[in-house]
C-alpha cells in the first residue's frame, strides 16, 4: 500500500478498507509515514467524513497500536467515565470511588488541562506526592487494593493517537466528530473496559456548544463502544456555568472531599446530582442494579455512608499521595493572594459565558495554554452565585485565588464580559438534557445524517 493512494481515495469520498486504515495507523505509530501525508489524510477525513465502519476500524487500530490494559485478572466488571471537558468538572473524584464501593473496578485514564478546561491529573497532583504516572502493572495493583485508580496515559498506550492528535492540533482538524470519537474511544477501550459512561458537555463552556453536534458525537461514541463489545451510554449535560462552587486545582479536590464527607452546599447540588446520576449509570451498566435510577439511589447510599471517601483516601495513599492533609483541607489551601470580584449592579445572574470563566481560571494560573506548562496548585476561583440567583451591587460574585496579585487584572476583565446581570432571571436549562444508549443511538445518528443532507 501507498499512503498517497489512500489520501486520494479519501479525498474523492471513497470508503477505506480495514486493512488500509490499519496501514495508516501503523505508519503513524511507527512514524514510517511522513507527517505531511498523515496530515493530508486527516484533512481529507475532516472534509469528507468517515463511515461508521471506518470510525470503528480507525478506533480499533489505534486502540491496538500499543499496550492494552487487561482488567480480567481482577475478576470484576471494569467501568469508566469520560467527560468531553468543562469548567469545575470534578465528578471523577466522586464517581470513581462510588463505583468501586459498588463492587466494580475503575481503571480511569485521564488528561491534563489544555485551553479553557481543567485537567483531572493537574487537580490530583495538587495533592503532595500523588503519582499520576504508573505502569499498567502498578495501576492493576492499586485497583486490586482500592477498586479504582486515576492515572495518566502511558507512553506505550495508544501511541498512534498521540501522533495523530498532535497533527490534528496543528492542521485545524480537531473538530471532526469522527476523529474526536476515534481519539477518545481508542484510549478508553485500551483500558479493557466492560462498560463506559460518557458525559458529553454542551453549552457555553463546552467544546461542542450546539446541542445537535453534541448529540451526534455522543451517539457516534455509543455506537463505537457497543461495536467493540463495551456497554456504553452517553449523557448530554449542561455546561452553561461552572459545575459546583469551585474551579481550579486543589480547590476542586477540597470541594470533592467535602461532598465525599457528606457536607452539602446549595451551590454544588448540581455537582452532587450529576455525579450520582453518572455513578448510577456505571452501576447499572456493571449489573449492580436493575436500572440506572436504582443505580443512582445506590450511589447516594454509598456516598452518604462514607465508603466512597474511604476508598478515595486509600487510592490517594496507594499512589503515594499525602492523605493526611484531608483532615483539614481548608487549612492546606494557602494561595498567595485572593480577591473578591464584585457585582457592578443589582439584579439576577442571567447569563454566563462559561468558556470565558474557564479562561479566567487558566489566567489565574490553574491551567495551561500549551502542553507541558506548569500549573499552580492553589489558583482558581469560588463562585458565590449561580444562574438565576439574585445579586446585589457591591457584593461578591466570586472570589479569585492566585499565587500573586499581579494575576488578577486579566481574569477580572474576562469575568466582566462573562457574567451578565439582568433585571429578570433567565429560564434555566436542565442539567441532563438527553441520554443516548444502545437502544436509541440509531435515531440520533440518522437525524444527523438527514440534517447534513
Amino acid at each position: 500500500m501507498h499512503a498517497v493512494d489512500l489520501i486520494r481515495k479519501k479525498r474523492d469520498g471513497e470508503e477505506l478498507t480495514i486493512e488500509e486504515i490499519q496501514f495508516l495507523v501503523r505508519g503513524a505509530a511507527t512514524e514510517t509515514i511522513p507527517e505531511e501525508q498523515l496530515s493530508a489524510w486527516l484533512m481529507a477525513a475532516f472534509l469528507r467524513g468517515l463511515s461508521l465502519a471506518e470510525v470503528d476500524a480507525l478506533t480499533t487500530a489505534m486502540r491496538l497500536s500499543g499496550e492494552v490494559f487487561d482488567p480480567s485478572p481482577l475478576k470484576r466488571f471494569a467501568v469508566d467515565k469520560h467527560s468531553t471537558g468543562g469548567v469545575g468538572d470534578k465528578t471523577s473524584f466522586l464517581i470513581a470511588p462510588i463505583a468501586a464501593a459498588a463492587g466494580l473496578v475503575v481503571p480511569m485514564i485521564s488528561g491534563r488541562a489544555l485551553g479553557h478546561t481543567g485537567g483531572t491529573l493537574d487537580k490530583l497532583e495538587s495533592i503532595p506526592g500523588y503519582r499520576t504516572h504508573l505502569t499498567l502493572a502498578e495501576m492493576q495493583q492499586v485497583i486490586s487494593e482500592c477498586g479504582a485508580s486515576i492515572v495518566g496515559q502511558t507512553n506505550r498506550l495508544v501511541p498512534a493517537d498521540r501522533v495523530l492528535y498532535a497533527l490534528r492540533d496543528r492542521t485545524a482538524t480537531v473538530e471532526s466528530p469522527y476523529l474526536i470519537c476515534a481519539s477518545i474511544m481508542s484510549k478508553k477501550l485500551a483500558a479493557g473496559l466492560n462498560g463506559l459512561v460518557l458525559d458529553v458537555k454542551t453549552g457555553s463552556g463546552a467544546f461542542l456548544r450546539h446541542k445537535q453536534d453534541a448529540l451526534f458525537l455522543g451517539s457516534l461514541m455509543v455506537e463505537t463502544g457497543e461495536r467493540a463489545g463495551t456497554r456504553t451510554a452517553a449523557l448530554l449535560t449542561n455546561m452553561n456555568q461552572p459545575l459546583g462552587r469551585f474551579a481550579g486545582n486543589w480547590v476542586e479536590i477540597q470541594e470533592s472531599l467535602d461532598l465525599l464527607a457528606g457536607k452539602r452546599h446549595p451551590l454544588n447540588e448540581d455537582l452532587r446530582e450529576l455525579s450520582l446520576v453518572l455513578a448510577g449509570w456505571m452501576i447499572f451498566l456493571g449489573g449492580a442494579s436493575d436500572t440506572a435510577e436504582e443505580g443512582r439511589g445506590r450511589a447516594e447510599q454509598i456516598l452518604e455512608s462514607g465508603r466512597a471517601l474511604k476508598i478515595f483516601t486509600e487510592m490517594v495513599k496507594a499512589q503515594s499521595g499525602d492523605a493526611a492533609i484531608f483532615t483539614d483541607p481548608e487549612k492546606f489551601h494557602r494561595p498567595g493572594a485572593r480577591k473578591d470580584f464584585v457585582a457592578e449592579r443589582s439584579g439576577y445572574l442571567a447569563q454566563v459565558n462559561c468558556t470565558q470563566v474557564g479562561w479566567a481560571v487558566q489566567r489565574l494560573g490553574a491551567g495551561r495554554e500549551r502542553a507541558g506548562e506548569p500549573v499552580s496548585a492553589h489558583a482558581g476561583l469560588e463562585v458565590h452565585v449561580k444562574l438565576g440567583n439574585k445579586v446585589e451591587a457591591g457584593k461578591p460574585l466570586c472570589t479569585l485565588f492566585a499565587d500573586d496579585a499581579s494575576r488578577f487584572a486579566e481574569p477580572e476583565t474576562l469575568l466582566r464580559q462573562a457574567l451578565v446581570i439582568a433585571d429578570e432571571p433567565a429560564p434555566a436549562d436542565p442539567l441532563i438534557q438527553e441520554i443516548i444508549t444502545a437502544e436509541n443511538k440509531k435515531q440520533y445518528l440518522e437525524s444527523h445524517i438527514a440534517h447534513r443532507m
